[in-house]
Formats: C-alpha cells, sequence, structure tokens
C-alpha cells in the first residue's frame, strides 16, 4: 500500500501541472513577471515533438548498426523532457503565492468583486493554481485593460 499512495503522489503531481498549464492564461504581459509562459510553450512543444522525436533517434541508430545503449538513453531523455515540464508545473500549482503575489491576488478579486462577478471565498493560502484560475477568469469577464490598472 505504501507504494501505492507514492505513485499516486507522483501521479497527482503530473495531474497538477497538466491542469496548470491548461489553466494558466498565455498573456504576453504576464510573461516578464512569471516563467509560466515560456513552461508552458516548451513543455507543450515536447509532450508534441519528443516522443516522435525519440523514436526516430532510436530507429535510427538501429538501422545505422550504432550502439544500442546511448541510443536507448537519449531517447529516455527525450521522452523525460515533457515529464519535468508537467513536473515543475504540478509543483507549482501547488505553491503557496508569496506574499507580494498575494496582495496582486487580492487587488484582482477586488476588481473582479466591483465588476459584480460572484466570487467564491478563499480556502486557505492562495496557491498558483488559484491565481491561475482567476486569472482566466480575470481574462475571459473583465476588461482586457485590468492589468495596466494594478
Amino acid at each position: 500500500m505504501a507504494s501505492d499512495s507514492g505513485n499516486t503522489g507522483w501521479f497527482r503531481i503530473f495531474q497538477n501541472g497538466q491542469h496548470y498549464m491548461k489553466t494558466w492564461p498565455n498573456d504576453k504581459r504576464l510573461a516578464p513577471i512569471f516563467p509560466e509562459n515560456r513552461v508552458t510553450h516548451i513543455t507543450r512543444f515536447a509532450i508534441r515533438f519528443m516522443p516522435p522525436l525519440a523514436i526516430f533517434m532510436l530507429s535510427w541508430q538501429i538501422a545505422l548498426g550504432g550502439q544500442l545503449g546511448p541510443a536507448v538513453a537519449t531517447a529516455l531523455f527525450a521522452c523525460s523532457l515533457p515529464m519535468q515540464g508537467l513536473w515543475w508545473l504540478g509543483k507549482r500549482s501547488v505553491t503557496p503565492l508569496p506574499p507580494i503575489l498575494l496582495h496582486w491576488f487580492h487587488e484582482v478579486r477586488a476588481r473582479q468583486e466591483e465588476a459584480g462577478q460572484a466570487i467564491a471565498p478563499v480556502e486557505g493560502k492562495p496557491t498558483y493554481q488559484a491565481l491561475a484560475d482567476l486569472l482566466k477568469r480575470a481574462f475571459r469577464q473583465l476588461d482586457r485593460t485590468f492589468l495596466d490598472d494594478l
């Protein structure tokens, strides 16, 4: 049973990373402040292209009669890149916001409340996932200039 809970933890981190990647708003104005824009872009690229590239590299080495060990190692490394991105995103999603971002989080929430939007109460310390959810909703429902005023 102990190994099952360990696997669930790893699996959960990857699930959190995937959810966070889908939730994070891809807005250029956030790029200088948050690395999420770059990490999500690179992770999406890696998910799409690294597995086929790994298969190609492995097949190419086998076809040319090359050494199998380095070819397998290279293929495994290529396949691990998307997992590294999802792992980072999953860990980031559950990280509590630092004080300066916490203040900004509450300012955006207040802006949404002023606009008459129903806002669920914050449970516990807000995390980067809570910020992603808030920003996604703000970009969808508030004037696109709301970031300029903060």
